[in-house]
Order: C-alpha cells, then sequence, then structure tokens
C-alpha cells in the first residue's frame, strides 16, 4: 500500500489481474454482466479497467471525487467493517442547475435526492455511476476500513451504422 492524499492505496491499480484474486474479479464481472442486462438494458459488455485496494486508517476519510475514463465504478467490501462503518456520500450535482426540482423531503430516495448516504456492510458491492462526485466519512474507530474498488467501460458496438456513428470498441 502506497499514500493518497489521504488514504493508502494498493501499488497495484490492477489486483484482479493477480491470480490470487482471479476468483473475486470473476464473481464481479458476474455482477456487472447482470447489471448491464437487468439494469442498464444495454448489449454491450461492462468489463474492469482497473481495480484497486484501498485502505482508510482510523480518522481518515476519502475527499470528494470522481472517475473520468469509465462508466461505472464499484467498491466491494470484501471483509468485516469496524463499528461503526464509514459510510459513502454520493452528491448527485455539483454545478449550478437552470430548473431544479427537487422531490419531496419525505419521497426522497436512492434514485432522486441530490445526495445520498450509504452504509456499507461485509460482502456489499456498490455500483455507481462512474460521473458521481462521492466521498467515504471518515473512519471514526480504531480499526482500519479496507475495500477494493473498481471502473469499468463497455466493450460492444456503439452507435448506428445507417446513422454513421456507429463505434466498435
Amino acid at each position: 500500500m502506497v499514500n493518497n492524499m489521504e488514504n493508502l492505496i494498493s501499488e497495484n491499480l490492477y489486483i484482479f489481474e493477480e491470480p490470487e484474486l482471479k476468483s473475486i474479479g470473476d464473481a464481479v464481472q458476474e455482477i456487472l454482466d447482470i447489471y448491464a442486462r437487468d439494469v442498464l438494458c444495454i448489449p454491450q459488455r461492462l468489463y474492469v479497467t482497473q481495480s484497486w485496494s484501498l485502505t482508510n486508517p482510523p480518522g481518515v476519510g476519502m475527499h470528494g471525487h470522481s472517475h473520468s475514463n469509465s462508466i461505472l465504478s464499484g467498491s466491494l467490501y470484501y471483509c468485516e467493517l469496524p463499528q461503526p462503518p464509514a459510510g459513502m456520500i454520493f452528491t448527485r450535482h455539483v454545478t449550478y442547475q437552470q430548473i431544479d426540482l427537487a422531490p419531496e423531503a419525505e419521497r426522497r430516495n436512492v434514485y432522486n435526492s441530490p445526495i445520498t448516504r450509504i452504509i456499507p456492510k461485509q460482502n456489499d458491492v456498490i455500483l455507481f455511476s462512474s460521473r458521481l462526485t462521492h466521498m467515504v466519512e471518515q473512519n471514526n474507530t480504531t480499526q482500519p476500513r479496507h475495500a477494493i474498488a473498481f471502473n469499468t467501460f463497455v466493450k460492444g458496438k456503439l452507435g448506428k451504422y445507417r446513422d454513421v456513428s456507429e463505434l466498435t470498441l
């Protein structure tokens, strides 16, 4: 692990390529296949581009950021989280908006709220749009908080042949 602004990040940023982590990478791929097919309803295939391990020592969180050159990002919580666990905060809008149609407070949910807090549990995989600004709250325990993160892109055809917009990736 090496320093990464506030927290620690694995030196290897392609950890799913390590033989010891192949089964974890394969399990994440299965989740991505289901998500692409059943949630995004796209014919293209999502695949992991980079994968890394993160550690937040006691008293450390992670600043707000988003992921470039990625479509979907994810966090895998493979081990027991220290209690109380630090949440992930997702911010939908970070720039000025011409029209802001805010949901009624009592009807907010993870799909319509401008800010969402998720408390991960062991074995959770949290998938989110790479463009979403997200951060991790400070680890207010005496134990380190561990996670594996990854970015994805798509393989397949984008656009349409007859629209002269076809692109094969």
